[in-house]
């Protein structure tokens, strides 16, 4: 009997369990699903009390700064340059179409009027509502604004550092309150989503600091996240309001899209990456030097190539492309990334059909580039020499084909397809510096 009886409370125990992850995304959500899917390009932003440093967004843990030094900084961060209109307007002209931005980082520190802590941004000689002015600029632009907010916190005594991985040498002594922390945060995902008008999506961060290591994807965090009411809760204040996790695993009911962070979906040079790729709407973001957080001495700056091909490749797997500017603590953005940027959006204007829309995994990777497809076309992007200089071989296409043209041109292009695939012959082409890109029909 007592056997029945704990078979029957552990019955019980998984139902309910089943029942608490249970999710059904609304008709909205589910639509704004698909144009996030479409708009494939977007701003990360990462801006805090961090950036007069010049060191990036993770000094205070990386150098042990105390929580009492830290908050000096609440005197000094005032950028005095930080113009919304500009920044909405440097990511139109690269093309992006919407904007990330870090409403609270590691440090704990409030980019917002959050009327639940002290430190923010309006208790600084700045004064302003930094996220007010940019929701009022997206919301005026048609510029989507996405939330970040960081789980961990490396400031507030209530969050459970002592069995956290990073902010151990804060200072901080007195016995954490996990359950107030979990109201602290839920206070704030209010505040956000209720005071700043539409929100298009909700960015978390840290999940990995209540982790042993952030390599083996079968590890249980050391603490209840409550993600389901969290979860819950965002979706009831803001149902089309998207939901993305880093915390660099398979994504959980409640979770709209997956995030893939310094990597494509599927792969694992960072080392925290290698989780399952999901059928959900995908993202990576990824820096333009080596740095998130202004860095002053960071001049690894990637090249307007490389950071293309990166989206195409992203493109190529399903996945919008997140690219990084860190503010200086002026709150302009640094004219390297501006003139990146710049050289991004001009290609965009071109060759963004080819971008814009798309869906991929259409084939994998080929020795020559990628594919994207959109509608009854197939975008060919010749990002590297081809072995065969007279031809690429597409594999895999089954459908059969009107014609082959060179994108943006009236060049038709001889083919010649057989069960394998398909031979597209590349007489008279001058393969160009960033991308060829040939345009494939089907009937």
């Amino acid at each position: 009997m007592k056997k029945i009886a704990l078979n029957l409370l552990f019955s019980c125990l998984v139902i309910m369990t089943l029942q608490a992850q249970t999710y059904t995304p609304t008709k909205e959500n589910l639509q704004a699903r698909t144009e996030f899917q479409n708009d494939k390009f977007g701003m990360f932003i990462h801006f805090g009390p961090y950036s007069v440093l010049g060191n990036g967004e993770w000094i205070m843990t990386n150098q042990n700064i105390k929580v009492t030094e830290y908050g000096r900084l609440i005197n000094v961060f005032n950028p005095t340059s930080f113009d919304a209109k500009k920044w909405v307007a440097i990511a139109k002209s690269a093309g992006m179409k919407y904007i990330t931005v870090t409403t609270r980082h590691h440090d704990g520190f409030s980019n917002f009027d959050t009327k639940l802590s002290d430190w923010k941004i309006t208790n600084t000689p700045f004064k302003r509502d930094l996220l007010k002015e940019l929701a009022d600029e997206c919301h005026k632009q048609g510029m989507k604004l996405f939330c970040y907010y960081s789980l961990l916190d490396w400031t507030r005594t209530d969050y459970q550092y002592e069995t956290g991985k990073t902010g151990k040498g804060t200072g901080r002594t007195q016995k954490s309150d996990w359950d107030s922390y979990i109201r602290f945060m839920k206070g704030q995902l209010t505040e956000l989503l209720t005071n700043y008008g539409k929100i298009d999506g909700i960015w978390f961060d840290g999940h990995w600091d209540q982790l042993d290591n952030d390599t083996d994807k079968s590890l249980t965090s050391k603490v209840n996240w409550h993600y389901d009411e969290i979860y819950k809760l965002i979706h009831s204040l803001q149902p089309e309001c998207l939901i993305s996790n880093n915390h660099h695993l398979t994504p959980i009911p409640g979770e709209d899209f997956q995030a893939f962070e310094k990597d494509l979906p599927g792969g694992n040079t960072s080392g925290f990456g290698g989780q399952s790729v999901s059928q959900l709407p995908l993202e990576t973001c990824e820096t333009m030097n080596n740095s998130w957080g202004f860095n002053i001495n960071d001049r690894k700056y990637k090249s307007t190539k490389d950071l293309l091909h990166y989206m195409i490749n992203a493109a190529s797997l399903n996945a919008n492309f997140l690219l990084n500017v860190g503010p200086m603590p002026d709150g302009t953005i640094q004219p390297e990334f501006v003139k990146t940027l710049k050289e991004m959006g001009e290609w965009m204007k071109v060759n963004g059909e080819t971008i814009y829309g798309t869906r991929g995994g259409v084939i994998a990777s080929q020795e020559w580039g990628v594919v994207t497809a959109k509608d009854k076309k197939w975008y060919a992007h010749i990002t590297k020499t081809p072995k065969q200089a007279a031809y690429i071989f597409i594999p895999e296409v089954k459908n059969k084909i009107k014609k082959c043209s060179v994108f943006n041109s009236q060049k038709e292009l001889k083919f010649k397809q057989q069960a394998e695939g398909v031979f597209v012959y590349l007489d008279g082409i001058k393969l160009d510096y960033i991308d060829t890109i040939l345009e494939i029909h089907f009937n």
